[in-house]
């Protein structure tokens, strides 16, 4: 379980006015001053039953439960806002429960889970670490629920943890209350409007197959009958009517187009710019767009992906889904594990960035295919069109970078060239 940061109840202004109201006794008590005196005394007793007041208050708060949903998918530079709900608990006068998410963002990815799940701010500059994350937004009068505006610039993984805290609305006293909550958040990449891709639907590689079970919920479903196998029920659709649906798997065969895509993320794996790692997003929102679009217009396709982790096969929008979340994650790969190989035939769709120097060799060894290449390359300033990225979104929505993403990593222009290729500039600024 997490542990809520702020463990001392007493606020940076709490002690302030704490240390004035004592030194203001003693002082006037040396003095015989009667109107000091009065003044202290009032302070110190203010301060002391708001004190006792937001202790006990928050001692019996010590087992309530604030939920925080985000919506679902997340998606970068949304403008979406977190929802946060709180119990219906009455609060003291001058009382407010306030709701905070901390964690550590990692833009696409990189470095995600090598320091560790549970992180602090002493540790945010490690050279593994994400940016740190600070959000705060309080549930006042008799609200019971509150919205938090938690913008991510870019995609990547987000680890958050989602606590409350007991303040009173001079800022004096903040207590610890409620149960943590922690979350992993998949970012996704911001929507990419360039201009559709077609594929022709003669490109892709034919073949032959039985249906599988991933198949069965598209063909045939009957209610549940005594005798049929445990693992042949369809658990989701069974929810959604509440009653037990079997799927049956036909054992005839079908012709299917296969779409072989490799989704080159090499490049940097040590260290990053930020300007390597937003091509790498580009990259990615060039991927999702292309895959998505493809498959609203062709829902046949089955889409067969390489990345530098593996390979696998995508036939529906659940796959596509999962496949989007785990894209999210996905950092660049030293070109020294690079291993490939050709398995199908029909026309190549190839995706990659200029960090990519193993991209040429590639290119050259698949020459007895038709290639299709997608490229990001850093911006030119010719272009008129850009994808841009801004420093400064990072700290105005409650993300702090890392002390080297403030600079510019120069990144060159890769040459290559293929059949058909789609270029798309990008850049970091200030």
């Amino acid at each position: 379980m997490a542990k809520p940061c702020f463990r001392l109840f007493l606020t940076p202004a709490g002690l302030a006015v704490l240390t004035a109201a004592l030194v203001i006794l003693i002082r006037s008590l040396l003095a015989r001053n009667s109107y000091e005196i009065l003044i202290s005394s009032a302070a110190l007793f203010f301060l002391l039953v708001t004190g006792i007041t937001g202790a006990w208050k928050a001692y019996k708060l010590k087992s309530i439960e604030t939920s925080w949903k985000l919506p679902f998918p997340v998606n970068a530079c949304s403008g979406e806002k977190i929802s946060i709900s709180c119990p219906d608990e009455n609060l003291p006068l001058f009382y407010r429960i306030h709701f905070y998410i901390r964690g550590f963002f990692y833009p696409s990815g990189f470095s995600a889970g090598k320091t560790g799940r549970r992180l602090f701010f002493k540790r945010a500059f490690h050279k593994n670490g994400g940016c740190p994350v600070l959000a705060e937004t309080s549930v006042s009068g008799n609200k019971k629920t509150a919205h938090l505006p938690l913008d991510f610039p870019m995609s990547g993984v987000f680890y958050g943890d989602g606590f409350c805290r007991l303040k009173d609305i001079f800022g004096f006293f903040s207590f610890s209350c409620g149960i943590p909550q922690s979350m992993t958040v998949m970012v996704r990449t911001s929507p990419y409007f360039g201009k559709d891709f077609p594929v022709n639907p003669q490109s892709g590689a034919e073949d032959k197959r039985n249906k599988t079970s991933s198949d069965e919920e598209r063909y045939y479903m009957r209610e549940y009958t005594p005798g049929d196998r445990f693992r042949d029920i369809n658990w989701k659709s069974s929810e959604k009517i509440d009653s037990l649906i079997t799927r049956i798997s036909p054992d005839n065969q079908e012709k299917v187009s296969r779409i072989e895509i490799f989704f080159r993320n090499y490049g940097p794996a040590d260290k990053p710019s930020l300007d390597a790692l937003w091509l790498l997003d580009r990259a990615k929102a060039q991927l999702s767009n292309f895959m998505r679009r493809t498959m609203e217009h062709q829902p046949e396709f089955i889409f067969t992906v390489h990345t530098a982790s593996g390979s696998r096969e995508i036939e529906d929008s659940e796959d596509l889904d999962t496949f989007f979340d785990e894209l999210a994650g996905l950092s660049f790969s030293s070109s020294e594990s690079e291993n490939f190989s050709l398995t199908g035939a029909g026309d190549l769709y190839v995706f990659s960035t200029a960090c990519d120097t193993g991209l040429p060799g590639f290119l050259l060894a698949c020459n007895v295919r038709p290639v299709n290449l997608f490229m990001i390359q850093p911006a030119e300033k010719e272009r008129v069109k850009i994808e841009i990225l801004r420093r400064l979104d990072f700290p105005m929505n409650g993300f702090f970078l890392l002390p080297r993403w403030f600079f510019s990593g120069k990144i060159k222009k890769l040459g290559v060239y293929a059949n058909k290729t789609e270029t798309v500039y990008a850049e970091t600024k200030t």
